[in-house]
């Protein structure tokens, strides 16, 4: 019972964060982002970089190769629709631990060494389960077509208790099609537990461990104690949280391809993690939205949309701004997420949560110095009238 219990202040934190997820529909409306495609994406990608987070974040293991579960994940999840059920309990219990179980295979292997050379073993291993998927192994995987589940598929359980789905087949949860705000509540659901999975691993013993191996892992060795165990579970676990984003993405969409396994996709999620803060709870979370916010709103923005944003301002003012944000937008939002990557790495080597723990603390810091002020001003009219 001891892993369900939580601090008062890690039970606030839960509330609010499960709070904030639940609400997004409403509070993300006025920045253009509530509509449930969008919502699935940060959902899905935000269990992404938490799992990653905890290998990278507590141990300070940099892995290239984390799109490998992504997409086992994914393709595990089609096979699971393919040949048991549209009912996405299955599906994603299977991708899960299939991610868990190659994650161990490559763990195993990759864990013997440390610093880069882990992290392009890492990416050689991605990159061997991408051409293994793309060109190698198509009966499974169906190339660079795609797996995709087809009405014709055996769908066992269905078919045994007579639940047969009209048209293209989708996921379901009991009855619930996995398509817009169900499937992005499905989606929730999953966020909020691998939050709090993630928060306790980083309150437990487990996360102290993992903690210490990342300030001095060569004086923990000295002390005999051996870290390696602990550093293939974080792998693992790490590895599951991406093979469940993998079943997510099947899960809003049945279909997998090799492309989720492609090197830039683990770059993605390393980007996602930095952005927010390496080794933060929520900062894994917000480097992700604001990734995909800039990929799905950023990149629709065009020559028309910006000379209506900018219409209020007289005609030469207008196309002046429109000619200097056009290059930052559209195709060029990358150029935007690049700036921005520099400016918080130069800046603010913590990321996100750290720029909004400084703020805080100047805040406070503030408050601090007028409240100081106030009470010595109020000492001092007291003598004042207590001389006269």
């Amino acid at each position: 019972m001891g892993f369900f219990k939580l601090s008062a202040r890690d039970a606030l934190l839960m509330v609010i964060f499960a709070a904030a997820v639940l609400l997004a529909p409403i509070w993300l409306k006025p920045f253009g982002a509530a509509y449930p495609d969008l919502l699935q994406k940060f959902a899905i990608f935000g269990l992404f970089a938490i799992g990653f987070n905890i290998l990278f974040g507590l141990t300070g293991y940099l892995s290239f190769g984390h799109a490998a579960f992504l997409g086992i994940g994914s393709y595990t999840a089609v096979w699971s629709f393919k040949l048991l059920s549209m009912n996405v309990i299955p599906a994603v219990i299977f991708g899960t631990l299939t991610a868990g179980l190659l994650a161990v295979l490559i763990g195993f292997v990759s864990l013997r060494r440390t610093g880069i050379y882990f992290s392009i073993l890492t990416l050689a291993f991605a990159q061997m389960c991408y051409n293994l998927a793309y060109s190698v192994l198509t009966p499974i995987t169906n190339g660079e077509t795609g797996l995709r589940v087809l009405r014709d598929d055996p769908m066992v359980l269905d078919r045994a208790v007579g639940v047969i789905q009209e048209g293209s087949p989708i996921g379901d949860f009991f009855g619930w099609q996995m398509q817009g705000f169900p499937a992005f509540y499905f989606c929730a659901a999953m966020l909020i537990i691998g939050f709090y999975v993630s928060l306790r691993i980083f309150r437990s013993p487990f996360g102290l461990k993992l903690r210490a191996i990342k300030s001095n892992q060569t004086r923990m060795r000295y002390t005999g104690f051996n870290t390696r165990p602990y550093l293939l579970l974080a792998f693992v676990i790490s590895g599951m949280y991406a093979g469940m984003a993998g079943t997510l993405m099947v899960v809003t969409d049945p279909l997998a391809g090799a492309e989720r396994m492609q090197w830039t996709a683990s770059g993605e999620v390393v980007l996602m993690t930095i952005l927010g803060g390496v080794g933060t709870l929520l900062g894994p979370i917000l480097g992700a939205v604001l990734i995909k916010y800039f990929e799905n709103i950023f990149s629709a923005f065009n020559t028309d949309v910006l000379h209506d944003v900018f219409s209020f301002m007289p005609d030469w003012l207008e196309n002046f701004f429109v000619t200097i944000v056009h290059p930052f937008v559209g195709e060029g939002w990358h150029l935007t997420l690049g700036t921005l990557f520099m400016v918080i790495v130069i800046f603010l080597p913590g990321g996100l949560v750290e720029g909004f723990n400084r703020l805080f603390q100047r805040r406070k810091k503030k408050a601090s110095s007028e409240a100081a002020g106030s009470r010595v001003a109020t000492g001092g009219e007291k003598q004042a009238t207590a001389e006269n």
